[in-house]
């Protein structure tokens, strides 16, 4: 259908770089799973647009990148106004700080539906008590109608720090796809390429870009200090850490300097993550700054326990004892400790990766999360809502 003729609204979805990451996943999610008759939908990128658009299953979603320089944005202004008078969207969606900066843009531009959401920490700022960022924060919300917040951790923040009212938040946690991500019918399979694999060994692993935030060095020196806790699980216990960036050296650096690089598999970036997961049996989370992970939930979905650093919005996906083990941050004795734990009791481990499977399933459906955009949408536009399911 010719765009200028199609009476669906458009959103254009905000965003620093569509490539690779948790929060570009959600939005690949929430377009490829919004019922075809509610909305249209195109991204724009302030800075690249990668390989990472050919996971958008409709073509004729327009992604473009302005290849905005470092700093402040405001020389991307005007490129912004006119594309998006051009394009007349009825939503912006804008999505963590980087791009909370052309909210006023888009209602200089006119366009009605101004979201914003926040979906993690800041990378400069990873406990929220920059003052610079709350006050960065408080001088856009004029421009912003309706806040989104992935956890009720960064829920608070805006709240309590940035001091938005409570009334203009909607807390939608992400969702996934538990059909994409299910447990392996009969046990952890073999990951292609991997040299370990069960019943010979117990796989703990991670995935994820491999940056200071994500911190997958935290997880290598306990998997070594696991070891020296338990010589006895030399013989069985064995790493993944999948990503590419630049703590995938210094982790192998750690590994190696501790006599354990034959025990662990550092692939870089792999397109097939749900086969990656369901040659795992445990899913460890180091980071250091969370909103609402996707690959916690991931994980649980392919019916993994999970060990997960306290930070952000973790303890809210996983409970701990249940389905899970939640570990202070930057702490690698008590990670250490949960590893030993685990992959020295695996019925226990089993258990609850199948009680993570269940919440997903309860919980963090990926229809659930569509399902609560679509509202907020239809709100914002002040549109008459479905009726709810009884």
């Amino acid at each position: 259908m010719n765009p200028a003729r199609d009476p669906r609204p458009l959103v254009a979805h905000i965003l620093h770089r569509f490539d690779t990451g948790g929060l570009e996943n959600g939005v690949v999610n929430l377009i490829n799973h919004m019922p075809a008759g509610a909305y249209r939908h195109m991204v724009v990128a302030l800075t690249e647009v990668t390989d990472f658009r050919l996971r958008l299953q409709d073509s004729s979603v327009l992604c473009v990148a302005l290849h905005k320089p470092p700093g402040q944005g405001a020389r991307l202004y005007p490129r912004l106004w006119r594309l998006l008078r051009e394009h007349r969207p009825a939503i912006v969606h804008t999505r963590n700080l980087a791009a909370l900066e052309m909210q006023p843009v888009a209602w200089a531009a006119g366009v009605p539906g101004r979201i914003h959401g926040e979906h993690g920490r800041d990378v400069e700022d990873l406990d929220g008590s920059s003052p610079k960022h709350q006050r960065m924060r408080r001088l856009y919300s004029p421009f912003v109608r309706r806040y989104v917040a992935l956890s009720q951790d960064l829920q608070g923040y805006l709240v309590n720090r940035v001091g938005i009212a409570p009334g203009r938040i909607e807390q939608i946690y992400n969702g996934v796809d538990a059909q994409g991500f299910h447990p392996a019918p009969a046990g952890p399979a073999s990951i292609p390429g991997c040299p370990f694999a069960a019943p010979d060994h117990w796989l703990v692993g991670t995935v994820g870009r491999m940056q200071t935030v994500k911190h997958q060095t935290l997880l290598a020196r306990a998997f070594v200090q696991a070891l020296q806790r338990q010589p006895a699980l030399r013989e069985r216990l064995r790493l993944v850490l999948v990503g590419e960036g630049p703590l995938r050296a210094q982790a192998q650096a750690v590994l190696a300097d501790a006599g354990a690089a034959d025990l662990a598999w550092l692939p870089g970036e792999r397109s097939d993550v749900p086969a990656v997961m369901r040659g795992l049996h445990c899913f460890v989370l180091p980071s250091l700054a969370e909103g609402v992970s996707n690959t916690i939930l991931e994980a649980m979905a392919c019916g993994l326990p999970v060990v997960a650093t306290r930070v952000g919005g973790n303890a809210e996906l996983v409970d701990h004892g249940r389905t899970g083990l939640v570990v202070p941050s930057d702490d690698v004795p008590a990670l250490a400790q949960a590893l030993c734990q685990l992959a020295q009791q695996p019925q226990e481990a089993a258990h609850m990766g199948t009680a993570g499977r269940a919440a997903v399933e309860q919980r963090f459906s990926l229809q659930a999360m569509v399902g609560a955009y679509q509202r907020l949408y239809d709100q914002v536009l002040g549109q008459p809502q479905p009726p709810r399911a009884a």
